[in-house]
């Protein structure tokens, strides 16, 4: 599943290319990844492509919304006079659309399309309005976003989890949102803490720099293209950097600590594969 910063990515691109087109058509090729009546689309002006956490949010001129959730394998391939895709990088980014994978697709009134593929089926698009956004179970249950987390509240958000691992309740999206196992690892080296520690054993030094951390990593995510590590691209059908570039522990086991000179070591917290070093980690 992509991340907060792969997601933002993908949103910053469509919002070049479908900003302000109008919907013609929708066609629906599997039931299963469309949700809701396509009627309330016919005619409708895209105004605005939003996000929530992981999910992407399109906002209509009828002020009803669609709720994307790309899941394992989902694309958005957009094609006009330029052809883009974002998401899981098969075949589908090259091949005539609608594809084999293709679930959903929107066409525009200026002749330009909009595909859904997904392979596994686990994603969807959703199609409601103002109250059901406001109620929707997923959207609903959202803490805030790092960056708008204050300090106090995210000490206070810890403090009621004082024998969790703290990786564990960063990884709960009722705790604090967008937070995925790439930047739970990267945010935890950033402050020097070791991911399976428990909440009570932090103090407010720590809880500050773990917060500044995972606003730091995610956010250098996002300005170098998302994460990319071998299924997802970014809007233009480039890969991201971030780890690459950036990355201080994640994906990097067995190799040298570029903070302490120690090794990258690798286990298992809250069941997800977790990268830190001992060394600087404490």
């Amino acid at each position: 599943m992509p991340e907060l910063p792969e997601v933002e990515t993908i949103r910053r691109g469509l919002n070049k290319f479908i900003l302000h087109q109008k919907i013609q058509d929708v066609t629906i090729l599997c039931e299963k990844s469309f949700r809701g009546d396509k009627k309330w689309l016919i005619g409708q002006e895209i105004i605005k492509v939003d996000r929530r956490g992981k999910a992407l949010l399109v906002q209509l001129s009828n002020k009803m919304w669609l709720m994307v959730h790309l899941r394992m394998t989902g694309q958005m391939i957009f094609v006009g006079n330029e052809k883009f895709a974002a998401g899981h990088p098969d075949q589908g980014f090259t091949e005539e659309m609608p594809g084999r994978h293709t679930r959903v697709y929107f066409d525009f009134e200026n002749g330009t399309h909009l595909y859904f593929n997904d392979q596994r089926k686990f994603g969807f698009i959703a199609v409601m309005d103002e109250l059901g956004l406001q109620e929707d179970k997923f959207l609903s249950r959202l803490a805030s976003e790092p960056w708008d987390m204050k300090p106090d509240a995210f000490w206070t958000m810890l403090q009621r989890h004082k024998a969790s691992p703290v990786k564990a309740v960063i990884l709960d999206q009722s705790n604090i949102a967008g937070v995925g196992n790439i930047y739970a690892d990267e945010g935890c080296f950033y402050a020097k803490i070791l991911p399976w520690r428990r909440c009570d054993s932090l103090d407010r030094e720590d809880a500050n720099l773990l917060l500044e951390g995972l606003c730091s990593v995610m956010q250098a995510s996002i300005d170098s293209g998302g994460s990319t590590m071998k299924d997802y691209v970014r809007a233009d059908g480039t890969k991201g950097s971030y780890l690459e570039k950036f990355a201080q522990v994640f994906r990097r086991e067995g190799l040298e600590c570029r903070r302490c000179g120690g090794i990258i070591e690798k286990t298992r917290v809250a069941g997800r594969g977790t990268h830190y070093c001992k060394g600087c980690q404490k």
